[in-house]
């Protein structure tokens, strides 16, 4: 299981593994999930042969950097599901994981990419959509939400969202924010009217 590390694992060993997993991080959050595996050891300073000793396959190397981010967007979902008012709990899934989502491109690939091998990347993922798609049930039940909402609609805005380019991290995370709010407004049973 990827997140359990041996308990023989020297301390050299292990320092190697954390930095390639911070690089990993680091490089994926920076240009996605097509950077080659050398590109991530070199960042690491690390030889590829041990970048493969310690993650054999770029899926195991891609869950066991997200997982945090798995966990934390597992939980936004959980939290949205939670709040008695399931229209503000649907906006604030929609917010948060749209946030989530600007800081770091590598977990917004991550998290719309099917991993096979990876099966609690995926059962994570699946959880956490099972939980937007009842809070979307509960919000049009709500009158809240439109009838003709579908979870592909919020999968299509999530892969919009993760077109926005931006010169800094700020600009995107702002920019992100507004096109949220753009696609809250865009689900809502009766948008709001502007003047």
């Amino acid at each position: 299981m990827p997140d359990r590390l041996p308990q023989t694992l020297r301390s050299d060993a292990r320092d190697n593994r954390e930095r390639i997993l911070d690089a990993a991080r680091t490089v994926f959050a920076a240009e996605g999930l097509n950077v080659p595996m050398r590109e991530i050891a070199r960042s690491a300073a690390v030889g590829p042969a041990t970048l493969y000793r310690h993650f054999p396959t770029k899926e195991l190397l891609v869950t066991e950097a997200f997982k945090d981010q798995m966990r934390a967007c597992y939980a936004v979902a959980d939290e949205g599901l939670a709040d008695p008012d399931p229209w503000r709990g649907f906006r604030g899934v929609i917010e948060k994981l749209f946030e989530l989502q600007a800081r770091d491109r590598g977990f917004a690939a991550a998290f719309m990419t099917t991993f096979p091998r990876a099966l609690d990347f995926t059962a994570d993922r699946e959880h956490a959509l099972n939980s937007i798609a009842e809070l979307a049930r509960l919000a049009k039940e709500a009158g809240h939400l439109r009838p003709d909402f579908v979870l592909d609609d919020l999968i299509l805005v999530i892969m919009a969202n993760s077109g926005i380019h931006a010169a800094s991290p700020a600009t995107r995370i702002a920019a992100s924010r507004r096109f949220a709010a753009l696609a809250i407004d865009a689900f809502r049973a009766t948008p709001v009217a502007t003047s």
